[in-house]
């Protein structure tokens, strides 16, 4: 039945005799099985560099169609459990799925659904059966990914208060490449929304003609106009998320300026802009990112509460400017150095070593005047920023919609002496870790660090490619990929005992066991004129120190078409809900070197058994 179904499909192409690379790569697609162009490439060279010719006959075809999709391991799998090696049966099947896919509740109406969507033969669809060329593409499909299918919804409860959530966040958007001499550029901000992005960066600065322009001041990388900052994220705010999306302004614009701000702001966004509280005006508690779908809102410094901002904005309150001295938002001790200026002049270099010299002058930094626009203030509604001062200091004077934000530096040194005040500060106050400085190639920290002490908006840069921003795109993958992701209990529990150092009884003891089992189509080596590589896989956890762990498998030789490896790898998790896993693919280039080829990241409580 499989081979007249075969030639039913492919038999047109070769009316006129043989077909060439191209027809064969659009059969493959006609066929519907996943290829890599390269490997293709390559079973077709070999097969026609014998004969030194270009072009195939339907039985070199149906070679090259068995060596791509028809792979062992599914060969294997299928003979068990089909008797004649054939056909599968629904019942053979539902055993399958139970034994294999541990899908306890699979029945007959599930076994349909598989064969209804899978099968491509309609006689053996009609009979209620699988055939092999079935069971590769129900193998190969989403179905059966790693991934639990129903995280790929969103499946959390999105009604508790904003700061209960780990929030998917970007650290200067409007890069897209170095943090010195590289171009600032509008794909920045749609990129990462697009990415599902929640919390953005815009550093504003006066620009000629009274136009605000968005660039990373003291240096020399290009700067936007902020309308049409603001234009693009009126346009792709919401295509990847229904859930709120904030707007981190690091304003530096003179309350002239701030007013175009306010305006833009509210004239470009409309609605979106969140302007007044939901409900009552006295807040006690942050509202949730349900209450919240489809706002945006703005995080800048405010002037007073957020009941006198809204009878002002009654009011006409243009051309009104108030004063914050900056004793109360003087940048943090670290970020003296995180936020100075990079390079701007000689002059700016010699005061900075001065300073050095000197140790930081504290004193004059405290009387720094800021003025603040009031109809920009009046457009901060949850997310005021606060100078972070202590730990002690916040629990007795801030206020649930104030947040802080502190550079990595300082933060770690938090995580590591201070981490159950840490835990207790974000359980109450968003909270947002920030790059230091001296990262001017854009590099990133790792975020890890950081959410095991349930910090909300670990911003990152995310136009660089490394392990930081697989392990954000592996976290953010959960809960249908919103951007938002619920904190576990103990990171919300505003009388948390956690640490990440001693998890106590915290602990969900888990023991994880992957077997490896082989490798498809992988990327060739650089190394390889044909498509081999040496492949290995390293296995990595990530999450509280005591769960960190990385395991590593055999190489395989000279095979990145369909290396095989059959090992199994077990790991012990103390806190698997903030567990991500991480499989890499490597080319063993030396004994000493490995070359990247590709890999994948998730949450640990994400892996679909089977």
């Amino acid at each position: 039945i499989s081979h007249t179904w075969f030639l039913s499909i492919i038999q047109n192409e070769f009316r006129t005799g043989k077909v060439d690379l191209e027809s064969t790569m659009k059969l493959l697609e006609k066929l519907q099985m996943p290829f890599d162009f390269e490997h293709v490439r390559h079973v077709f060279k070999k097969t026609v560099d014998k004969r030194k010719e270009h072009t195939i006959t339907m039985e070199d075809f149906r070679a090259i169609y068995r060596t791509i999709a028809h792979r062992h391991e599914f060969q294997e799998l299928f003979c068990v459990y089909s008797p004649n090696s054939k056909i599968l049966a629904d019942t053979e099947l539902i055993t399958f799925l139970k034994k294999e896919q541990y899908e306890t509740e699979a029945c007959e109406t599930t076994a349909l659904e598989i064969i209804l969507k899978y099968e491509p033969i309609e006689e053996v669809r009609k009979r209620r059966q699988m055939s092999f060329e079935g069971f590769i593409r129900y193998m190969s499909s989403e179905d059966c990914s790693i991934f639990k299918k129903n995280h790929r919804t969103i499946y959390q409860d999105m009604n508790h208060p904003l700061c209960d959530y780990f929030i998917s966040s970007s650290h200067n958007t409007y890069l897209i490449s170095d943090q010195l001499i590289g171009p600032s550029d509008l794909w920045g901000y749609i990129s990462a929304l697009l990415k599902g992005c929640r919390c953005l960066e815009i550093d504003c600065w006066d620009g000629s003609n009274n136009e605000p322009i968005v660039y990373h001041g003291h240096t020399l990388t290009s700067k936007i106009p902020f309308n049409s900052v603001i234009q693009v994220i009126d346009k792709y705010a919401f295509l990847a998320s229904d859930y709120p999306l904030i707007l981190s302004l690091e304003n530096h614009c003179s309350p002239r300026q701030q007013e175009v701000m306010a305006e833009y702001l509210e004239k470009i966004l409309g609605d979106k802009l969140l302007t007044s509280t939901i409900g009552d005006t006295v807040v006690t508690q942050l509202p949730s990112p349900e209450e919240l779908k489809f706002k945006i809102l703005v995080k800048n410094k405010k002037i007073g509460t957020i009941e006198e901002g809204m009878l002002r904005r009654e009011l006409d309150s243009r051309g009104e400017t108030a004063e914050i001295s900056d004793f109360e938002n003087m940048s943090d001790e670290d970020e003296i150095d995180e936020k100075a200026p990079l390079y701007s002049s000689r002059d700016s270099l010699k005061r900075k070593s001065e300073q050095r010299a000197s140790g930081p002058s504290r004193k004059k930094a405290k009387m720094k005047k800021i003025k603040i626009a009031l109809v920009l203030s009046d457009l901060v509604i949850y997310t005021k920023s606060e100078k972070f001062v202590s730990f002690e200091h916040s629990l007795a004077n801030q206020k649930c919609y104030e947040n802080n934000s502190i550079g990595e530096v300082r933060a770690r040194k938090f995580v590591k002496h201070s981490a159950k005040d840490f835990v207790s500060h974000t359980s109450r106050f968003l909270t947002r870790i920030y790059p230091k400085g001296t990262r001017t190639n854009s590099s990133n920290y790792n975020p890890q660090d950081f959410w095991n002490v349930g910090c909300q908006m670990v911003a990152l840069n995310f136009q660089t490619q490394g392990v930081q921003m697989e392990l954000q795109h592996g976290k953010f993958l959960d809960n249908g990929g919103c951007g938002y992701i619920l904190k576990p209990e103990f990171l919300r529990n505003q009388n948390s005992t956690f640490t990440p150092y001693s998890v106590g009884i915290h602990s969900k003891p888990m023991s994880l066991s992957i077997k490896l089992i082989s490798g498809h189509q992988l990327p060739p080596s650089n190394l390889s004129k044909t498509n081999k590589a040496d492949p290995l896989v390293q296995i990595e956890i990530y999450g509280v120190p005591e769960d960190q762990a990385k395991k590593k498998s055999s190489v395989v030789k000279s095979n990145a078409l369909s290396p095989r490896w059959n090992e199994s790898f077990s790991f012990s998790l103390q806190v698997p809900e903030l567990a991500l896993i991480r499989f890499c693919v490597e080319d063993e280039i030396s004994l000493v070197s490995n070359e990247f080829l590709g890999q994948y990241t998730l949450p640990v409580l994400s892996l679909s058994k089977g």
